[in-house]
C-alpha cells in the first residue's frame, strides 16, 4: 500500500519476552507472600491456628460452591498437600469474586446492549411446530443467553479457512459504514497484510474501522507497538486484557472469539484467527484444518452486539460508545423476519462469557447430544471435558446414537494432547468412536447432528473454552449450511485413523497413573 509505512521484519517483534517477564514477576510476588506467611506461621502459634482455620473454611467454601466438581478438585487437593501455598493461590486467583469489578462493567454494558435484540414469538412457534426438541435449544439460548433465533438470514459454510478469508476480504472491500473485527490472535504478516490494507483504505474514506485482539492470543505475534501503528493508519485498535506483572485473576479469562461485522449486514465467524498457519501459508503441524461461516441478514445484529459489548466493557478509561442505534441497519426489534432467506432455515448466533454462571457453550453441546437420535459428530482441537459432558456423550452412544469425535493427528501442544488422549478410553468404553485427523492439526470447532442441527464457532471441547474464555458460536437448524457441514465430516472421516479399539482396551498401570496426574491440571489447560 503506497501510503502506508513499509515495515521491516525486525520492526515486528513478538511479546514472548514480555510474557516471560510477567510470569516471573507474578511468581516472585506469590513466593514473597508465601515466605512472609510461612515465617509468621513458624513464629506464632496463633498464626498457625489461624492458618488451619482459614484452610478449613476455604475447603468447606470450595466444596459447597455450585460449580463443576472437576474445577473444585485441584484446589482441594492442593490445599491438602500444601495448605499455606494452596490458600494463597486460591485467595489470589481462585475466588469467583476476584473479577467483580469487571463483571460489573459487563453487566452495565449489557443492560444497554442486550435490549437491542428481541425475539419474534412466531419464529419460535414455527420451530416448535416442526420439532419441539430443537425448539428447546433455541428457547434456552433466548431465555438464558439473550440471543434470538432468526428466519431472515443466509449462511454460507466454508470447509477451508483459506476460502473463508478470501470471501471475507471481498466483503471487506464493499464496506460502506463500519468494520468491526475481533480475534483471539493476529499475526502482522502475509495473511493480515491485505486485510490491513483494506482497513487503512476504509478508514481513510471515513468509515468507522475497529480492531480488537486478545493480548495472550497475539503475544507470540505482536509487540507493544502494534496499536500505535494501527492508530497511525486510522484503525481504532484495542487489546483485550493486557498481561501485567501483578497477580490478577482476570488474566485467566481470555477473548477467544473470532468475529467480523461489516456494516451490520454481513458477519464472519468460525475457528480461524488472522495468522499465517490458519491459511496454509505456514504448516508447523501438518495440514491445518479449519472452517468459517458467512452470515447475512438480521442475525448479524447479534454479532454487532457481541463486538460492542467487548469493545465498551474492557476498559474503564477508554471512551465508550454513546449511541448504539447507528450500528443497526434495521429498525430495532426487527429480529426474526425481514429479507427472505435463500437458504431458508433458522440461524441463532450466541456468545458465552465467564462473567456469569451460565455455561452456554457447554449447555448447547449437551443439549444437542441429549436430543440426538441418529448421529452426532464433533471435531475439536482439544478434548478436555467435564463429567457432565462425558455422561452426555456416553449416554447418547448407549441409546444407539452414532457419536464420533475427531481430534488432531499432529498436536500443537504436547501436554494438552496427552490430556486429550487421556479421555479416549472412558469415552470409547461408553460407545463413543474416536478419530484422529492424520493429515495434521484440526482447529475447527464443529458439531452436526441428525442432518438437522449444527454449530460452528470458536468453542473448543475444553475447560478454557467452556468455563474461562469469552466465546461465540452459531446454532443452525434446517439450514443448507447443516448439510454442508455434514458433507465436510463425511470427507474428513476417510482421512482419519479410528483409534477407538486401541484405547478401549486396558492400559498399563504406569500410563494410567501419568494420565491421572495430567487430569489434575486439566481444568487449567
Amino acid at each position: 500500500m503506497s501510503s502506508m509505512r513499509t515495515e521491516r521484519k525486525r520492526d515486528t517483534k513478538n511479546g514472548v519476552k514480555r510474557l516471560v517477564f510477567v510470569a516471573l514477576a507474578v511468581a516472585i510476588q506469590i513466593f514473597w507472600i508465601y515466605v512472609l506467611l510461612r515465617w509468621l506461621n513458624t513464629y506464632s502459634t496463633w498464626a498457625d491456628m489461624l492458618l488451619r482455620f482459614v484452610v478449613l473454611v476455604l475447603v468447606l467454601y470450595i466444596y459447597g460452591r455450585h460449580s463443576n466438581s472437576a474445577l473444585k478438585m485441584p484446589w482441594l487437593l492442593l490445599m491438602m498437600a500444601a495448605p499455606l501455598l494452596g490458600s494463597i493461590l486460591y485467595l489470589l486467583m481462585g475466588r469467583p469474586d476476584t473479577t467483580k469489578g469487571m463483571q460489573k462493567r459487563f453487566e452495565d454494558i449489557d443492560r444497554m446492549l442486550m435490549p437491542l435484540l428481541s425475539q419474534q414469538d412466531d419464529v419460535l412457534a414455527e420451530i416448535e411446530e416442526k420439532d419441539r426438541n430443537i425448539a428447546g435449544i433455541s428457547k434456552y439460548l433466548w431465555n438464558f443467553a439473550g440471543f434470538p433465533v432468526y428466519h431472515d438470514s443466509n449462511a454460507t459454510y466454508y470447509k477451508d479457512a483459506a476460502d473463508a478469508i478470501r470471501a471475507q476480504i471481498e466483503d471487506l472491500k464493499k464496506a460502506k459504514k463500519f468494520i468491526f473485527m475481533e480475534y483471539h490472535a493476529i499475526e502482522d504478516k502475509e495473511s493480515f497484510a491485505p486485510i490491513k490494507e483494506i482497513l487503512y483504505e476504509k478508514a481513510m474514506q471515513g468509515l468507522d474501522v475497529r480492531l480488537f485482539y486478545d493480548d495472550v492470543g497475539s503475544i507470540g505475534f505482536l509487540d507493544g507497538t502494534f496499536i500505535r501503528k494501527m492508530d497511525e493508519l486510522g484503525i481504532k485498535t484495542r487489546v483485550f486484557n493486557p498481561v501485567v506483572p501483578f497477580v490478577k485473576m482476570f488474566m485467566n479469562n481470555r477473548d477467544h472469539r473470532k468475529i467480523t461485522v461489516i456494516d451490520g449486514e454481513v458477519a464472519y465467524t468460525g475457528g480461524y484467527n488472522l495468522a499465517n498457519e490458519y491459511f496454509h501459508l505456514t504448516q508447523p503441524y501438518g495440514y491445518w484444518k479449519d472452517d468459517g461461516i458467512r452470515l447475512e441478514g438480521g442475525c448479524v445484529a447479534s454479532f454487532t452486539v457481541m463486538f460492542l459489548e467487548m469493545w465498551n466493557a474492557i476498559s474503564a478509561t477508554d471512551r465508550d460508545d454513546k449511541d448504539f442505534n447507528r450500528f443497526f441497519p434495521k429498525p430495532l426489534g426487527a429480529a426474526g423476519r425481514g429479507v427472505p432467506a435463500e437458504n431458508t432455515g433458522y440461524i441463532q448466533p450466541y456468545a458465552d462469557s465467564p462473567m456469569d454462571e451460565e455455561h452456554t457453550g457447554e449447555n448447547v453441546y449437551m443439549n444437542i447430544l441429549n436430543r440426538a437420535t441418529d448421529y452426532c459428530y464433533f471435531i475439536t482441537p482439544y478434548l478436555i471435558i467435564t463429567d457432565e459432558m462425558y455422561k452426555a456423550f456416553t449416554l447418547a452412544a448407549k441409546r444407539g446414537v452414532d457419536v464420533r469425535i475427531i481430534t488432531p493427528g499432529i498436536p500443537d501442544k504436547r501436554i494438552t494432547y496427552s490430556i486429550t488422549r487421556s479421555y479416549y478410553a472412558e469415552l470409547a468404553r461408553g460407545g463413543v468412536r474416536i478419530f484422529e485427523y492424520t493429515p495434521g492439526f484440526c482447529h475447527a470447532k464443529l458439531c452436526v447432528s441428525d442432518d438437522k442441527v449444527a454449530t460452528c464457532g470458536s468453542i473448543n471441547l475444553d475447560y478454557r473454552s467452556l468455563f474461562h474464555h469469552f466465546e461465540n458460536g452459531v446454532f443452525l437448524y434446517d439450514n443448507k449450511a447443516v448439510a454442508d457441514i455434514r458433507k465436510d465430516f463425511d470427507s474428513m472421516f476417510p482421512q482419519c485413523e479410528e483409534v477407538t479399539v486401541r484405547y478401549r482396551d486396558s492400559r498399563k498401570v504406569i500410563y494410567r497413573i501419568f494420565q491421572c496426574l495430567l487430569r489434575l491440571i486439566a481444568p487449567l489447560m
